[in-house]
């Protein structure tokens, strides 16, 4: 098995966070291929563009769920033992998405299980594991270590949008088109259960006595529950425009098909990939909330461009530029999130503050979806960009002058 223990690990961090980062590029992977594959395989089964929206906006609604119910409980759990039961969440979700073909049951498939349809990592695992790698890094190395983080999930990703051309291949040599899909998600599967044997071999000392023990929100609730509003803002937005219906727009106004899109989102993917490693960089300097603010901004721009252009290739130059930018705030607000609360309410922070980018996302894309349905003009990317720059504003003013520790020592 291919490890990333001691690959890109900043000076300082405990060899754990390496099993933990091969986690996320198997997981990041599998919902690379998921999210061009669903709307493309819902496409063949007949859905329309707002029953897709449907369909995401449950998944995105379970996923919330789940995410805020991890938070409440995780002082009781052991962090370990939870995501345990995550990737056995992941193994059935795949089996279960290779069989179902009927709306109703995928639709509880949707809600119940660990579907990512934004190709990004907005689901239960995402809080769990970003408790465990802030308890395997010194605080000088926490932002490196979750850019690395953010770097391999997107990276990973732009991978896994490549190997959702692999159906229309197989096809192309006289198989079935849908029965590849389905082996494709029996693939998820398989990818949650090699998850789970990783989650096996970390180590104790992560939830040693030495760690301050899990507690509920208390005295950071406050500062926790705003950070949470405001990023239900910015997952609304984002609502509008995941990677599934961003494909679905380009299926519809560019006629393109999977293989194509897989190519635009590997080179999209990699674009947010190395934009990881520079907000460490950026944040170090500028501070992490400038970063989360002033590099969110022009990306929002660009992608309010994208659906106003007049060709493919136009099109696709703003979206890379939107891709090269529009993430660099991802390190930068998981780490100030870890950073502005006490150790033992980090993974009850972690979940609240995630919970908005499944849960708030998920009253968006049945809205896109619609709006899709109505006009091939790209509506949602408009209204995703105008929402993100209000987000982004809002953050500057409320949050300039909340500095985390390290930036308050300088």
């Amino acid at each position: 098995m291919i490890s990333l223990r001691n690959l890109f690990l900043p000076p300082g961090t405990l060899p754990d966070a390496g099993a933990l980062l091969t986690a996320r590029a198997l997981r990041a992977f599998g919902d690379g291929f998921v999210s061009l594959l669903l709307p493309y395989y819902l496409t063949l089964l007949g859905y329309s563009a707002l029953q897709i929206g449907f369909l995401v906006t449950a998944t995105l609604l379970g996923s919330g769920v789940l995410t805020l119910a991890t938070g409440f409980i995780a002082h009781r759990h052991s962090t370990r033992h939870l995501l345990l039961g995550a990737s056995l969440l992941m193994v059935a979700t795949g089996l279960g998405a290779s069989v179902v073909t009927d709306f109703w049951p995928l639709l509880v498939v949707a809600m119940v299980g660990t579907l990512n349809p934004a190709a990004s990592d907005a689901t239960l695992f995402s809080p769990l594991e970003q408790t465990l790698l802030t308890r395997a890094a010194q605080a000088q190395s926490r932002t490196a270590l979750f850019a690395r983080y953010s770097l391999i999930g997107a990276l990973i990703a732009a991978l896994g949008a490549q190997a959702a051309g692999l159906p229309d291949l197989y096809a192309g040599h006289g198989g079935g088109l849908l029965t590849a899909i389905q082996a494709m998600f029996v693939l998820y599967a398989l990818l949650g259960a090699i998850t789970f044997a990783l989650y096996l071999r970390l180590s104790p000392a992560l939830e040693s006595e030495h760690h301050e023990q899990p507690v509920p929100l208390g005295k950071s609730k406050r500062i926790v529950y705003t950070l949470a509003a405001l990023f239900s803002v910015d997952s609304f937005a984002g609502g509008f425009a995941v990677q599934s219906l961003l494909a679905l727009w380009l299926f519809q106004r560019f006629d393109l098909s999977v293989t194509a899109a897989g190519h635009i989102f590997f080179w999209t993917g990699v674009l947010t990939a190395f934009s990881h490693l520079a907000a460490a960089r950026v944040a170090a300097r500028f501070g992490l909330i400038n970063t989360m603010v002033f590099t969110h901004l022009p990306a929002n721009v660009f992608l309010i461009l994208v659906p106003f252009m007049p060709t493919l290739e136009l099109a696709l130059l703003f979206l890379f530029l939107r891709s090269a930018l529009s993430s660099m705030d991802v390190p930068a607000r998981t780490s100030y999130v870890m950073a502005v609360v006490s150790p033992g309410e980090r993974p009850a922070a972690a979940s609240v503050t995630a919970v908005p980018r499944s849960l708030a996302s998920a009253l968006s894309p049945s809205l896109a979806g619609a709006l899709l349905t109505m006009s091939a003009f790209g509506w949602p990317l408009v209204i995703c960009g105008v929402l993100k720059i209000v987000y982004d504003l809002t953050l500057l003013k409320m949050f300039s002058a909340v500095k985390p520790p390290e930036e308050s020592e300088r």
